[in-house]
């Protein structure tokens, strides 16, 4: 495994928990309003660490993960990110990108682990900073 890429899972890792820790805190609150267990189960972790990941990388580029390991995601061609980059890259990588790693382990890193196929479909790369 390439060192961007232990770096990348670190940063994800990281950004779970706070989003764990978050979520929690909405459950706690939804509780009483939801009585749905799918909804406890599935849907509101979900939202939550698609949300938070959306609101830090649409405001600077980095969950608090990334700026941990000091890493920042862009765009390949160097703007800013965009909205639609955004939400392509956390749709794939929570649908297709985790069926193609566990079909092709071998070629899912591209670029020293700087590229994920995710990466590509949504037009992003990952930085050291």
């Amino acid at each position: 495994m390439e060192s961007l890429t232990k770096k990348r899972t670190k940063a994800i890792l990281i950004d779970l928990a706070i989003s764990s820790v978050v979520t929690a805190g909405v459950e706690y609150l939804l509780r009483k309003k939801v009585k749905n267990e799918l909804v406890h189960a599935l849907v509101t972790p979900t939202v939550v660490m698609w949300g938070l990941e959306y609101a830090q990388l649409h405001c600077g580029g980095q969950t608090i993960g990334y700026k941990k390991m000091g890493l920042a995601l862009e765009s390949v061609e160097g703007s800013a990110l965009t909205t639609e980059q955004i939400v392509k890259r956390l749709l794939y990588r929570d649908t297709k990108s985790t069926l193609d790693l566990w079909k092709n382990r071998v070629s899912f890193e591209g670029e020293a682990g700087a590229v994920l196929p995710h990466d590509v479909f949504a037009g992003t790369i990952v930085r050291e900073r």
